[in-house]
């Protein structure tokens, strides 16, 4: 069996067919694993979201930032509030709620003892280690897949608490852990998370760090693949694996096949995406 973890689809559909057909992907055979934020921004959201739905077994995927938001905006919002959203399609289909109820319920962090990687779709925050995160990943899919998500989706917007406290407890905890899995980028000097900065590093910079090089970060000796920065494009450091290459943007569609951590891509072309970023 051959693994492949794919960067961010937000919903182009023909590239990753392109890049399937490239690897010479067998369902029967091989195994896909992708990074999150399946939807949103690209043409194909709703077929998107089917085809890897359709994938059962063969194929796993954590929650990105924009599956969330079409989560919330399902459930709680009830329509895109974002000029650049492609989700209208997904929320009125008539399989919505198979969709909507298969995506609620995948994982925020993959692990795989046997081939040595874990997937996780922004990082995993420096004051965790490994099974850290696996606990706290846990909390949020219990909620989220409870019978109060709504509830937890309603309130899981906003930018604090921005820093990682074991006592955290509720909505701010899980508030917390949303951010870590999904949104994180840069760390500040005290370990809280900053939100703003969505650029690749800046040498010299020490006001601001990279989560995965962060000094005594407690998931380092771990090989991590993830998604979410697409500035930052490929980037490997001390067996951290970044996979956004900007598909959406008019960039590449990226995999990384894990037994031999070779990358393979596709190019998106331009217009995929209805506004720059």
């Amino acid at each position: 069996m051959t693994v492949y973890a794919i960067g961010d689809l937000q919903g182009c559909l023909d590239p990753l067919q392109r890049l399937l057909e490239r690897i010479d992907f067998d369902p029967a055979r091989d195994r896909l694993w992708f990074c999150g934020d399946l939807v949103n921004r690209g043409p194909a959201s709703l077929a998107t979201l089917r085809f890897v739905h359709a994938l059962g077994n063969a194929a796993v995927s954590v929650l990105g930032n924009h599956d969330l938001h079409l989560l919330a905006t399902a459930w709680a919002n009830n329509r895109p509030q974002k000029p650049r959203d492609t989700l209208h399609e997904i929320l009125d289909a008539p399989d919505r709620m198979e969709l909507l109820e298969w995506l609620r319920r995948r994982p925020l962090l993959h692990h795989d003892a046997g081939i040595g990687f874990t997937m996780v779709h922004a990082g995993i925050p420096p004051q965790w280690d490994l099974e850290e995160a696996r606990s706290a990943a846990r909390e949020l899919e219990a909620a989220l897949g409870g019978d109060s998500f709504i509830g937890v989706l309603r309130q899981m917007y906003g930018e604090r608490p921005d820093r990682w406290s074991p006592d955290l407890e509720g909505i701010d905890r899980l508030r917390f852990i949303v951010n870590a899995f999904t949104r994180m980028r840069y760390v500040r000097p005290d370990g809280s998370l900053e939100f703003e900065h969505k650029g690749p590093e800046i040498p010299g910079d020490e006001s601001l760090t990279p989560w995965f090089r962060f000094p005594g970060r407690r998931s380092a000796g771990q090989r991590i693949v993830f998604g979410h920065w697409s500035t930052l494009g490929e980037m490997t450091h001390e067996g951290v694996f970044s996979l956004d290459t900007g598909c959406v943007w008019g960039g590449r569609l990226t995999a990384l096949r894990l037994d031999d951590r070779t990358r393979h891509s596709v190019e998106c072309g331009p217009g995929l995406a209805p506004q720059a970023r």
